[in-house]
């Protein structure tokens, strides 16, 4: 097996361990306020249950980006990065919305580090791409 993939496997899991914690969290705050189906009105599961998609948004994304990273040749050292970037910040973005009232930095830079490895990882893929086809 590829190094590169296991990489990716290692980062893909702990992703996978991050929206199973959301999950949880999500299925105990419906039991509390017994709500089976959308957030019956209450605004801390209606936080959750938005952190939780934008999770999966998100790294759904970054992850199939670092596939195609990790399938041109991505140096370990450049897709440990782009994964423990993802992590980290999915990390506090969950924490920030499994919390019923949390500190706006949380999101805040959580967000903007999403963003930037979305960025980043797709000019990278993309400029790899054409040098690729240009050649």
């Amino acid at each position: 097996m590829n190094a590169s993939i296991a990489i990716i496997g290692l980062y893909a899991g702990l992703c996978a361990l991050i929206l199973l914690w959301i999950s949880a969290k999500t299925s105990t705050l419906r039991q509390k306020y017994r709500v089976s189906v959308g957030d019956g009105g209450n605004k801390h599961l209606h936080r959750i249950m938005r952190g939780h998609s934008n999770a999966v948004e998100n790294m759904s994304i970054i992850l199939i980006l670092l596939i195609i990273m990790a399938a041109m040749g991505s140096p370990s050292y450049v897709l440990h990065g782009f994964g423990a970037a993802l992590v980290i910040s999915r990390f506090f973005h969950a924490w920030h919305f499994i919390q019923e009232d949390a500190p706006r930095w949380q999101r805040f830079y959580s967000s903007v580090a999403t963003l930037l490895i979305i960025l980043t990882a797709a000019i990278g893929v993309i400029t790899h791409s054409l040098v690729i086809l240009l050649n």
